[in-house]
């Protein structure tokens, strides 16, 4: 797979799939950026489990924060991972020996490690380096416009509504207006 260049069906694909997210690096800081995706993912229907060992046990955005990826007591669909590009090799393996692993690694803007890419890849999993999913979301919702951002995708077709009625989404399934 080519690791710097995603194609819009293959974001799609995995942002309609998935509906449990562990974010790896979650923050209680409003100003983090950790923080505000995970807030957004939260509105958006996504199920969102923080993982940070400095917050364990404590809540974020109503949600129980896990010390580690084993500590949940359930599957997760994707692990998107807030953390360095070398610390995600780790967070990678601690996903793949899970006893059900996810289906999902996304490593956040800036975080690249391209032999925990090919490790998941290996495993089946598919991967995502260098985004941010949701300002992916945003330029496949057509939110990205609404602050001025180009998706790159053209299209004549009109947005669906989420399914909340509160805000755009992706566009797609039976539920989202076609």
């Amino acid at each position: 797979m080519n690791h710097d260049s995603y194609s819009p069906d293959y974001i799609r694909g995995i942002l309609q799939s998935v509906k449990t997210i562990a974010l790896v690096g979650a923050s209680n800081n409003p100003v983090r950026p950790s923080y505000f995706v995970m807030k957004y993912l939260l509105d958006k229907g996504y199920a969102v489990i923080p993982v940070n060992p400095g917050l364990a046990g404590q809540q974020i955005l109503g949600q129980t924060v896990y010390a580690s990826l084993a500590g949940i007591p359930q599957p997760v669909d994707m692990v998107d991972i807030f953390r360095n590009s070398e610390a995600a090799g780790q967070i990678t393996d601690e996903a793949l020996a899970l006893p059900t692993p996810p289906r999902v690694i996304w490593m956040q803007l800036s975080v690249r490690n391209d032999a925990a890419a090919a490790r998941a890849e290996a495993q089946g999993l598919k991967v995502i380096m260098n985004r941010c999913p949701k300002m992916e979301y945003g330029k496949l919702s057509g939110e990205w416009a609404w602050v001025g951002g180009d998706s790159g995708i053209l299209s004549s077709r009109k947005q669906a509504m989420h399914e909340s009625g509160r805000m755009q989404g992706l566009g797609l399934g039976p539920k989202r207006g076609y």
